[in-house]
């Protein structure tokens, strides 16, 4: 019974906590919907609200960008006007000035045909006071066929007959006047022509020297020389100025150029690198220029050598190195340094005899051709350089004068002068000094007077002083003396392109208008 009582109160208890239990979870369950119904309601409160204040702010937004863009219309509304109103202001502005120009040609208008009344009234007027001149004149030649009792043509006969006794008259005094002054003279121009045949016979000859030969070791240094595809050979061109010219000579080079001290410095230049071995672009723009360095050396102590042979002190160091670049210059073969020191000397030697300043003539017939080491860069005579570098470098002035008057270009000034210029002509016309094949400067002479004779209008040309100057007579008939000027000037630019010559050549054009009458 006990057993069965304790397992009747177990299975109670069992029921009961199941009950409980049951109450428990139904309690549970109620409130947990009764808090999510709660949670919703609140959720969606809180929705809505934001869902408001979302709407609230896309109207916001929505009546901000309404008012910009409606600004942004009105102001471009605004910026048309001003457009619109500165178009107005311009073309009204273009209007008024049509209007003031329209009236200005109107009253231009109005004024050249006033002036044109006036012209066409002008020129009546002359006529009619043409008309009454006209009238004048043959009433007053009337009258002076009757007072003289000469007809017109009779008076113009009478008129030329005296002109013409007077001119003969004229005639005869001026020619005995001539011929008195030429018995006086003649003597004094006897000797002057044969002082200008004597030279002229002692004239200089051309031979211009233009190459110069660079030995080499080998013949597989030309092609050292030349280097990979010529760059060796065109950096040495570039450097020295010099045309370079490869070809079968066996063992050595031809420079070509006129300068003679750029061919001297290739020379050098190409004998260092053979003897230096590395022949490449950059090693030789380094040699070349210490080439450059050496041979101005050279050229100064070349110069103060030909000082130390003549005795001579205290010369501006810059015609020093100018002597010395006339080593290197050649004038129709000769060497112009030693041509230079031999007219020094000749001057100097006779100066003595002579008794006359022996200083003068040495300094001027060592610097009388110093413009040849300048005149490829300068333009002008070798002479005139000649007297402007000595004047500007501080010789005396007989020593410039003696230099200007060495070719005669204006008379001796001194004894000194006269010496100079002989010893030139004795240094230039001796045996073997200069040399030219006669073929050629026949040639050279022909060329230049056919030249010349090209030219329309020209009648004759000659050639004088060994082709230094021209003088070209034209037919006065076709040729004005304008013109004449003008084909001097074609004449001398023809010669310039066509001719390789030293220093310049003079053009005289000359024009000459004869009467000629016969009297039968």
């Amino acid at each position: 019974m006990n057993s069965l009582l304790i397992v009747a109160l177990t299975l109670l208890a069992v029921s009961l906590g199941v009950n409980v239990f049951i109450l428990v979870r139904k309690s549970s369950a109620a409130r947990s919907v009764f808090r999510a119904k709660e949670e919703a309601a609140s959720l969606l409160d809180q929705a809505k609200r934001d869902a408001e204040k979302i709407t609230r702010e896309a109207e916001i937004t929505a009546r901000e960008k309404l008012l910009a863009k409606e600004a942004e219309l009105e102001q471009q509304a605004r910026d048309k006007q001003r457009k619109f109103n500165d178009l107005e202001r311009r073309l009204l502005q273009k209007e008024e000035n049509l209007e003031r120009r329209l009236q200005s040609l109107e009253r231009k208008e109005k004024d050249l045909s006033v002036k044109e009344k006036r012209v066409f009234q002008m020129e009546k007027d002359m006529e009619a006071r043409e008309q009454k001149i006209d009238e004048l004149i043959q009433k007053e030649m009337v009258e002076l066929e009757r007072i003289s009792g000469l007809t017109q043509e009779e008076a113009k006969a009478q008129l030329v007959r005296k002109i013409e006794d007077e001119a003969k008259l004229e005639a005869g005094q001026r020619l005995r006047q001539i011929e008195e002054e030429t018995r006086a003279k003649s003597q004094a121009t006897a000797r002057e022509i044969i002082s200008q045949a004597i030279q002229r016979s002692a004239a200089e000859h051309v031979v211009e020297s233009t190459v110069s030969v660079a030995d080499l070791p080998s013949e597989d240094m030309k092609g050292r020389i030349i280097g990979r595809e010529g760059r060796n050979i065109r950096a040495l061109e570039m450097a020295t100025g010099v045309d370079i010219i490869v070809d079968d000579t066996p063992e050595a080079v031809i420079l070509s150029s006129f300068d003679p001290i750029r061919r001297e410095m290739a020379r050098m230049a190409i004998e260092k690198l053979v003897i230096d071995g590395r022949i490449h672009p950059a090693r030789i723009e380094e040699i070349v220029e210490t080439v450059k360095a050496e041979l101005e050396e050279k050229i100064k102590q070349e110069g103060e050598a030909a000082l130390l042979e003549l005795r001579i002190q205290t010369l501006h160091p810059e015609l020093v190195k100018l002597l010395g670049k006339l080593r290197y210059r050649t004038s129709y073969g000769q060497n112009v340094l030693q041509h230079s020191k031999e007219v020094a000397y000749l001057a100097a030697v006779m100066a003595r005899e002579l008794k006359t300043d022996v200083n003068v003539a040495l300094r001027a017939g060592l610097l009388h051709d110093i413009g040849k080491a300048v005149d490829k860069e300068i333009e002008g005579t070798h002479t005139e350089l000649s007297v402007e570098l000595t004047r500007k470098y501080g010789e005396s002035e007989a020593v410039v004068q003696a230099i200007a008057s060495h070719h005669r270009d204006v008379d001796f000034p001194s004894i000194e002068a006269v010496l100079v210029q002989a010893a030139d002509t004795l240094s230039a016309a001796r045996p073997g000094a200069r040399r030219e094949l006669l073929e050629t400067y026949i040639k050279r002479l022909e060329k230049l007077e056919g030249i010349a004779n090209s030219f329309d209008g020209v009648s004759k040309s000659f050639a004088l002083q060994a082709g230094r100057e021209i003088r070209i007579i034209v037919e006065s008939q076709k040729i004005s003396d304008d013109r004449a000027a003008i084909i001097a000037k074609e004449i001398a630019q023809k010669i310039k392109n066509e001719l390789d010559y030293p220093g310049q050549i003079k053009i005289t054009v000359i024009r000459e208008m004869r009467a000629v009458e016969y009297a039968r």
